[in-house]
């Protein structure tokens, strides 16, 4: 019993020695980013209603139900719920989560070994002498020896290298976590984009088939007019090159729009071929908000999660170099050894069956200093890295919501001036139809104005496309415009039950994680 209240003693004393110690290694502080006031807009353009932004900060709606499009909501929920690519970012979440578990658990005493015994002698009857003993009742001719134990070791984290370590695994899983929305913010992004490139490929289909229409009929009635004498082959000739000119556009536009179609079949992590039916011929753009809320740079730098990724991941060097600064100094361990002897297992845990011992452990790594201390520079260069990394990100954060704004503003400027040369453009092609019929205008001038019509067309559904495509740009910039909607439990239900077939995960796959870190 003795032996037992020293060895409880013993674990108080060194769970105070291990609460008490102090921490070595810097405390991480959240990095300075660099700042930027105020949105500057490269277009050189004002932030205001004039130009359809405001500075006021979004609700919190997803953005991409501003474009009032059924077809693009329900294909990021499909997304969300089989994109391969974020079932790995989910996965890669609860792999932190578990090796912070890994972590934590070096705060209490380890197993070391573990044994249970049982071994039975049996003397030989034909040794006279043990015959003789076992018949007066003196001794049996066989006994049997039970017992079963453990040996365990506890390093006193005096120094604070678990507790770093379970600093650095802490800021590791949230690292991840915010990686996850990333991964959730680019492929919203990606649908989006892919989804306005579709539906732009199908309009100039539609409009290279609806010229080349009209492009028929007037070669018809130009080869009618030769027919008559009324026409040169020349007319004729040139009627036909504009209408072929026109057919031939049309296979590259059908092939690029097959492309778009497996593009976000992958998207949607599906084999190609379905997507084709569900979006339908229907080929309009989505809506563009009248008024789009982007906040302030501030907001930027709460939102965007890849910069709250490059935060933590500084965190998580950080507190590796108080990882390493802890193996200068002087390492305390307990070891000891429990365990129960009897002669049967009955009487294993009877009263006076109990044995064990504790011992103190010292060791310093004194003669290893040189290549400790490189370790500790090893760890602070890598934080130093981190700290770069984090600023470089909050640059190019800047950068690319700055190139979004210009580009839609620039796009919607670019779309005004081409709905006016397309209204000129058919006015003149209804002219000149009428002078060709007339006899007042020869048939080139017909050609000319039914290609400038066709060209300005395509160029009006392309600055359109663009308008939508820097819009999401700039929701994207801004770390998906709000946080997107996340999905519970990170992983689907299919990956869920396999990984808990094979490795029984328990809880860690029944809670979502939240992410501590979004505002």
């Amino acid at each position: 019993m003795g032996r037992s209240r020293q060895f409880r003693h013993g674990l108080v004393l060194s769970g105070l020695l291990m609460l008490g110690g102090c921490m070595v290694g810097p405390d991480f502080e959240r990095p300075d980013a660099p700042v930027l006031d105020s949105w500057s807009s490269g277009a050189n353009l004002p932030i205001d209603s004039r130009t359809g932004f405001t500075s006021r900060s979004a609700n919190s709606v997803p953005w991409w139900h501003v474009f009032r499009d059924e077809t693009l909501n329900s294909l990021i929920a499909e997304a969300y719920r089989q994109n391969i690519g974020l079932q790995a970012a989910g996965v890669r979440v609860y792999q932190a989560r578990a090796q912070l578990g890994i972590a934590g658990g070096n705060l209490f005493p380890q197993v070391q070994q573990a044994n249970v015994s049982s071994r039975t002698t049996r003397f030989s009857t034909k040794d006279p002498f043990i015959s003789d003993l076992e018949r007066v009742g003196l001794v049996d001719n066989q006994f049997t020896d039970v017992s079963a134990g453990f040996d365990a070791g506890w390093e006193i984290d005096l120094w604070g290298k678990i507790r770093r370590n379970i600093q650095s695994a802490d800021a590791d899983l949230k690292a991840r976590l915010a990686s996850y929305d990333d991964a959730l913010v680019t492929l919203t992004g990606d649908i989006a984009a892919v989804y306005v490139t579709i539906r732009e490929l199908q309009q100039l289909i539609a409009t290279v088939r609806r010229n080349a229409v009209l492009q028929k009929k007037s070669l018809d009635l130009t080869q009618l007019r030769l027919e008559n004498g009324t026409a040169t082959r020349l007319a004729v000739n040139e009627a036909t090159v504009l209408y072929n000119n026109t057919l031939a556009s049309i296979p590259n536009y059908e092939a690029k729009l097959a492309q778009a179609y497996n593009a976000l079949s992958l998207l949607l992590s599906e084999p190609p071929g379905g997507v084709k039916s569900r979006l339908g011929s229907r080929s309009s753009f989505p809506r563009v908000p009248a008024e789009v809320a982007i906040g302030v740079p501030a907001d930027m730098l709460r939102r965007r999660p890849d910069i709250r990724s490059a935060e933590y991941r500084a965190a998580a060097r950080s507190a590796q170099i108080g990882v390493a600064r802890a193996d200068l100094f002087p390492a305390f361990s307990i070891s000891g050894a429990i365990g129960v002897r009897a002669d049967d297992f009955t009487n294993l845990f009877g009263n006076g069956t109990a044995a064990g011992f504790i011992n103190p452990g010292f060791s310093w790594n004194f003669l290893n200093y040189g290549r400790i201390q490189n370790n500790v520079r090893v760890q602070d260069a890598k934080f130093q890295e981190a700290l770069l990394n984090y600023e470089r990100t909050v640059l190019a954060a800047y950068a690319e919501v700055e190139n979004g704004l210009t580009g839609f503003l620039r796009s919607k400027q670019e779309a005004v001036y081409l709905r006016r040369s397309v209204t000129a453009a058919r006015n003149a092609v209804s002219e000149v139809d009428a002078q060709f019929e007339d006899g007042t205008a020869p048939y080139n001038r017909v050609v000319q104005s039914q290609r400038q019509q066709l060209v300005a067309e395509e160029r009006l559904i392309a600055a359109q496309a663009d308008v939508l495509t820097n819009l999401i740009a700039v929701y994207k910039g801004l770390g998906g415009g709000w946080m997107p909607e996340n999905v519970d439990g990170l992983i689907s239900e299919k990956t869920r039950q396999q990984m808990t077939e094979r490795s029984g995960w328990g809880l860690l796959l029944e809670k979502p994680v939240e992410d501590q870190g979004k505002s």
